[in-house]
This record gives structure tokens, C-alpha cells and sequence, in this order.
């Protein structure tokens, strides 16, 4: 086999890989800042049309959001999806409560988690997975005092400190 047969073939293989479908809408960055993530679970959402629509051109914000077991089932409340122009007679409600969807013994994790351990469920990525539906990545999370976030950003300067004594050394 020549070379150009060979980067043609693992050229291929890459192009398989990145799917058209899959794109991330939206990150809560700030949440890895002011919680400590211990597991995180992906979870469907109930959304309008007009809402999807709105999110494939990636008018949305989870940054102020968060989860809440309430009456049996999980809420995703304060996200915000932009409105959608053209659908002016069935639009949405930006900030409107959306429901996630879990198994039932995810969801029991979940309550008992947030009822009895204090835990606070944080909403981090909400993203289009391969087949192009939209799904949430929730953290259950413990919030950090303003001491850790300290020694949070401490340790990240340090590490950033570290990479350029590295890079001016080994040059």
C-alpha cells in the first residue's frame, strides 16, 4: 500500500468518528468552580418543537439552572432556551420548568441524595448526542466554602506555573 492509500483510509476512519449530529448547546463551567462533582448521570429532557429548533441554532444558558426532585419526577428549573422567531403563534417559554428523564432507581439515587446527604443536583452539559436528541449531563454535587474554591484556583495556577517552567525548560 502507497501512503496516500494509507492517510486516505485512516482519513476515513476519523471522518466516521465526528458525527454531524453530535454538538454541545450548552456548558455549565462555573459549576466544576463552585461544587465538587461526585458522580454525574445523562438524562433525556422533554422539550417543544419550536425549543429544538431554538437549540440547533444554540440560543441557550444553563448557567443559573439547577435539578429538583419534586413530586416523583426531575425538573430542570431556570434554563433558558432562546425563543424561536419563526414559530410566532407556538413559541415557548423561555424559563419554563422542563421535565428529565431518568430511570426510576436514578431517580430514587437522586432523592435520596438531595433529601438526606444535603446534595444539590447541578445541570453540566446539555449537548445532541449521536442521533441527534437532546440530552443533559446532571452532577450530583456538594458545594465548596470559599476556601476550597480558593485552593481550587491555587492549584490550577500552580499547575499553569508548572506547564510554563516546563515548556521554557525543555526548549
Amino acid at each position: 500500500m502507497d501512503l496516500g492509500r494509507i492517510s486516505h483510509y485512516f482519513g476515513a476512519i476519523m471522518a466516521e468518528k465526528s458525527d454531524p449530529n453530535s454538538k454541545l448547546i450548552a456548558e455549565n463551567r462555573r459549576a466544576r468552580f463552585d461544587y465538587f462533582i461526585e458522580s454525574d448521570i445523562e438524562a433525556g429532557i422533554m422539550l417543544l418543537g419550536s425549543e429544538v429548533k431554538s437549540l440547533r441554532k444554540g440560543g441557550s444558558n444553563i448557567g443559573e439552572s439547577y435539578a429538583s426532585v419534586e413530586g416523583g419526577e426531575l425538573w430542570l428549573i431556570n434554563g433558558y432556551i432562546a425563543p424561536y422567531l419563526q414559530a410566532k403563534l407556538f413559541g415557548h417559554e423561555e424559563r419554563r420548568r422542563r421535565k428529565l428523564l431518568v430511570s426510576k432507581k436514578e431517580l430514587s439515587r437522586l432523592w435520596s441524595a438531595t433529601a438526606r446527604e444535603g446534595m444539590t443536583i447541578v445541570p453540566l452539559k446539555m449537548y445532541f448526542n449521536d442521533r441527534g436528541i437532546v440530552k443533559v449531563k446532571i452532577g450530583v454535587a456538594k458545594g465548596k466554602k470559599n476556601h476550597d474554591k480558593r485552593a481550587t484556583e491555587a492549584k490550577r495556577d500552580w499547575d499553569r506555573q508548572k506547564a510554563r517552567v516546563m515548556r521554557e525548560n525543555g526548549r
